[in-house]
Parts: structure tokens; C-alpha cells; sequence
């Protein structure tokens, strides 16, 4: 038997710590549009520009150089603009940072379990946690020639993160190959070339605290008036004073408007980005500012009236309730969503699945408890090998997205999210709690199962549901005894053996069978066998 791992312990997930809000650009006209244009193009030129420079500086990056770098790009825009360029520039940096060291660690763990695999002779078996041998020696063969491959890509990835280089595409490098293949992506030239010159538009400006309305590059009035200031270049297509440009269109935002309608009477920071919607044709304004996080409650107190377990799967969430004693209450729930579609359809799905699940445990006044899920190690094939499908399973689901989602929104409705360690809920709660939960009229699956196990964990009761009893009480002479019982048949225990002659008060004396020699069950060997049932008569007076 496998020793288990060991297992981190729950904690309380902290609460968002920003806020972003989206509307969309009504009533512009035509003019507004070329204008919207012309300066995003102007400036996406300037941000690539921008980029390309951060990049070839790599490690050897400083103060200096940025303020460099803002000089430069002040002149053709403005001081503003030229700062939020340069974040954007460093924040994109360090993500492609990020990005490369995970590639790097995919890398690794890829070569590592080749190399193991190789080493075994051709046919030999796995364990549990450990790969066995290639089927045959064509597959083989073939992975040799994969480790050549994932190994000269390790050291060209080490070298360039020694080095500090990156490599960004702006726009998203899916859309660039997409260039190569208009027929499967389903676009012509036109639409790609006009999808990716909107993904490089830069109309983004950070907010500053103090200033009027909050941000002075693009200001939105609490009257729902936009207006931009104009770069340097452009300054000629100006339609009000200081080199601002207004929009025709008024602004207004439903969701959390009297959040952004106090911010800007304060003059507090609001971020605000304009983009184009290319599918649609369609403008949008989304504003985001920064919130001090969320004040959480310690695990003790989301732990006294119970927790509602939720185990992830790749259509639905499974849930169910749980007492503060770990006990099943009521009947499992279960919340699909589809994820096939367009982007935005697979959004809305995942938004409306965690809304119902939300509401479910706001109703019964509970904390959620969730799998703390990490799938980046488990999606390259050197792990699973030929089990396409469970690669498959495992991507499609949505890990990211539904974590960011569900903090944002439980924290809107006041709920308190726990994470737990997500190994061995799925193969203990299939054991333990699938079976005694299914009965005639539900039928228990083994993700409902699942979403017990997580629940228990994260009120800090085992997933077992029961524990041994202790050493010198075991029948078993203080050795090995297993937490259930075994899976072989059992017998029952039989009724107790009729011994002649009086035994209580209600036979009277000199009745009943050997009633004239009361200790004739005592000679011979009988004794020895049944003295244990032996009763003592009892005085009829006291």
C-alpha cells in the first residue's frame, strides 16, 4: 500500500483586491470612431516601440533607463500617456517572466519522466506513482527522439532566461498564427488584419488620486461625459480646451455605478480603458480601481454551522451540504454549464453556474469549501501518455477563470471561501461516502461523494467515516486493525446457549429440569464449557 502524501491544511481564500466595471460607448458618431482610431493606432505604435526596447534591455533594466524610455516616448504623446505606456510595458514583461519559468518547470518534469520511462526495460509495469516501461520498442525509439527534442528546447529556454530575454507578441500570439491558417480560424484577411490592428490599439490610462475626476488622460465626468486627452501629434483634432477631444456619447454604468459615482466626486483613481469589439462593432469603456482586500473571517467561524463541499468537474459543480459534524444534510445539488462556444458564451455559463451555487449557500447562511486545483503540471502528455481524453478532460476545465470569478462574487454576497489540498478526494469519497449515500430513491455519484470529502476536509473532520478504537480496546491483542471493515463476508452473532434450571426468580424452588440436584451442571466437563453462564440463585427475602 501507497503511503499517502502529505496533505497542506485549509485555509480562508482572500477577498478581491480591485474592482473593474464595464459599459458600452452608445451614441458615437463617425467622427468619434476615426478619432478613437487614430489614437489607439498612434499609440499601440508607440507601446510596441516601447516593448521592443524593455525587451532588449532584459536584466540589465533600470530607473534610469526607464525614465529614458518615458523621455522618449513623452515627446509624440504626453507625460501621462508615456506612464502608462511604460507600466504597461513592465507588467507585460514580467507576465512573459512568469510565463517562462512555467515553461521552463513543464520542460523539466517532461525530460525527467521520459528519461524514467527509458531507463525501464520495454513492457514493465507501473506503480501507482511512478510511470512503467514504453509498450514497445517503436515507442521507444520515439521517445528518444522527443527527450533530443525537449532537451535542446530546455537549454535554449535556460540560456534565455540567464540572459533576461522574452518573447512577446503584441496582439496574442494565437491571433498571429492565425494569420496562417484564415481557413480553420474562419476569417478572411480583412477581418483578421482589422481584429489584430484593434488587439494592438493601446487606449488604456491610469488613474491618479487627487486630480480631477480621478484620472486626467481620460476623464469621465459623473454626468457620463468622455473626453481624451489628445497626443502631441493629434493635438489638431482637438473639439474642446487643453487638447482634449469629448465623445458624443454618454456613459453610464449599471453595475456598481454608485462605487464609481462616489469614487469620482472624491477625486480618488479610476483606470479606465477603451476597446474595440471588432466582432460586434462595438465600443466599450471598462473602469477598475484598487479596494483595500477583504476582511475574512478565521477558519474557526466559517466552520460552526457548516460548510457546503463543492467538487469541480468539466460540466457541472457538484455540492452538498454539510452539518458543523462533517454529516451529509439533505440531497446533493449539482450545477452545470456548457463550456462549447465562443468565449464569451463559456464567460457567461461559468458566471451563471457560480450565481445559483452563490445563492444556494447564501440561503443556508454557509461557507463554501473548494478544491485548491493547479492543472499545469497535468495536462503534458509525458505524465498521462496516450489518455488523450483525460488531457482533454483536465483543459477543458475551468480552473482560472472559475477561481477568479467565484472570489469576485462571493465576496459581493458576503461568503466565505475555503480552499483545501485536492488530493485523494475523489478516490476516498467514492470509498467511504458513495455507497452509504446511495439508497433507493438517489442515486449518489461519485462526484457527489467527492464534494462530501472536500466539505469534511475543510471542517477539519476525516474523510473516513470511522476511526478506530483505541490500542488496549482492540479485540485484535493490541495489533493491526483497519479503519472499516473487511470486504469478506461476515457472520452474525448467534443466540445464547439454554442452560437448565433455575435462573431467576420466577421459577420456584425444587422446579424445573435437575431441580433435585442443583449442581449436577457443574460434573463432568461441563462445567468448564458453560461456566460462564453460571448464575448465582438469588434470596427470595431480604
Amino acid at each position: 500500500m501507497s503511503v499517502p502524501r502529505e496533505l497542506s491544511a485549509p485555509f480562508v481564500v482572500l477577498g478581491p483586491s480591485g474592482v473593474a466595471i464595464r459599459t458600452r460607448l452608445k451614441g458615437l458618431t463617425a467622427g468619434d470612431e476615426e478619432v478613437l482610431r487614430l489614437v489607439g493606432a498612434h499609440l499601440g505604435s508607440l507601446a510596441s516601440r516601447d516593448l521592443k526596447r524593455r525587451c532588449a534591455d532584459g536584466l540589465e533594466h533600470s530607473t534610469d533607463t526607464w525614465a529614458q524610455r518615458k523621455r522618449a516616448l513623452s515627446g509624440e504623446s504626453s507625460s501621462r500617456w508615456a506612464g502608462s505606456i511604460t507600466k504597461a510595458t513592465h507588467d507585460q514583461w514580467a507576465l512573459s517572466r512568469r510565463a517562462q519559468l512555467a515553461h521552463i518547470q513543464g520542460l523539466e518534469a517532461g525530460v525527467r519522466t521520459i528519461a524514467h520511462r527509458l531507463s525501464l526495460p520495454v513492457g514493465e509495469k507501473g506503480a501507482k506513482r511512478a510511470p512503467g516501461g514504453y509498450r514497445s520498442r517503436q515507442e521507444w525509439f520515439a521517445k528518444t527522439r522527443r527527450l533530443h527534442v525537449l532537451e535542446d528546447r530546455l537549454a535554449a529556454e535556460r540560456a534565455d532566461s540567464a540572459a533576461g530575454r522574452v518573447r512577446v507578441a503584441r496582439g496574442g500570439k494565437r491571433l498571429a498564427r492565425n494569420r496562417h491558417h484564415l481557413d480553420q480560424a474562419q476569417l478572411t484577411e480583412a477581418a483578421w488584419r482589422q481584429r489584430w490592428e484593434a488587439s494592438r490599439w493601446f487606449l488604456q490610462a491610469d488613474g491618479e488620486s487627487g486630480k480631477r475626476f480621478g484620472n486626467e488622460t481620460i476623464r469621465l465626468t459623473p454626468d457620463g461625459e468622455v473626453s481624451i486627452k489628445l497626443p502631441a501629434p493629434l493635438a489638431h483634432l482637438a473639439n474642446a480646451k487643453h487638447g482634449r477631444y469629448v465623445l458624443a456619447g454618454i456613459v453610464a454604468f449599471h453595475h456598481r455605478g454608485d462605487e464609481w459615482a462616489d469614487r469620482v466626486a472624491t477625486n480618488r483613481a479610476v483606470a479606465y480603458r477603451i476597446h474595440l469589439d471588432t466582432d460586434r462593432n462595438r465600443w466599450y469603456l471598462t473602469a477598475s480601481w484598487t479596494i483595500p482586500p477583504t476582511l475574512t473571517v478565521p477558519l474557526v467561524q466559517a466552520r460552526v454551522s457548516g460548510m457546503v463541499g463543492v467538487d469541480t468537474n468539466a460540466d457541472h459543480l457538484a455540492a452538498w451540504r454539510l452539518d458543523a459534524h462533517g454529516n451529509p444534510v439533505g440531497a446533493p445539488r449539482r450545477f452545470f454549464f456548457d463550456l462549447d462556444g465562443p468565449a464569451t458564451h463559456r464567460d457567461a455559463q461559468v458566471r451563471h453556474a457560480l450565481a445559483r451555487l452563490l445563492h444556494f449557500a447564501k440561503r443556508h447562511g454557509l461557507s463554501l469549501a473548494i478544491e485548491d486545483l493547479e492543472f499545469q503540471a497535468e495536462k503534458t502528455r509525458e505524465k498521462h501518455g496516450r489518455r488523450k481524453w483525460f488531457r482533454k478532460l483536465i483543459s477543458g476545465m475551468p480552473v482560472s477563470r472559475l477561481r477568479s470569478r467565484l472570489v469576485s462574487m462571493a465576496a459581493e454576497l458576503g461568503i466565505t471561501i475555503v480552499a483545501v489540498d485536492p488530493a485523494y478526494t475523489s478516490q476516498w469519497g467514492a470509498q467511504h461516502w458513495q455507497k452509504p449515500l446511495t439508497s433507493n430513491k438517489r442515486a449518489t455519484t461519485r462526484h457527489d461523494a467527492a464534494a462530501v470529502a472536500i466539505g469534511r476536509r475543510a471542517l477539519g473532520h476525516p474523510i473516513r467515516r470511522r476511526t478506530a478504537p483505541p490500542r488496549t480496546h482492540q479485540s485484535d491483542g493490541c495489533g493491526h486493525r483497519t479503519v472499516q471493515a473487511g470486504s469478506g463476508p461476515h457472520g452474525r452473532e448467534e443466540s445464547r446457549p439454554r442452560i437448565p434450571g433455575p435462573r431467576t426468580r420466577s421459577v420456584r424452588a425444587g422446579r424445573g429440569g435437575n431441580a433435585g440436584d442443583q449442581c449436577a451442571q457443574y460434573r463432568s466437563g461441563y462445567a468448564a464449557e458453560q461456566v460462564f453462564w453460571q448464575q448465582d440463585s438469588l434470596p427470595l427475602s431480604l
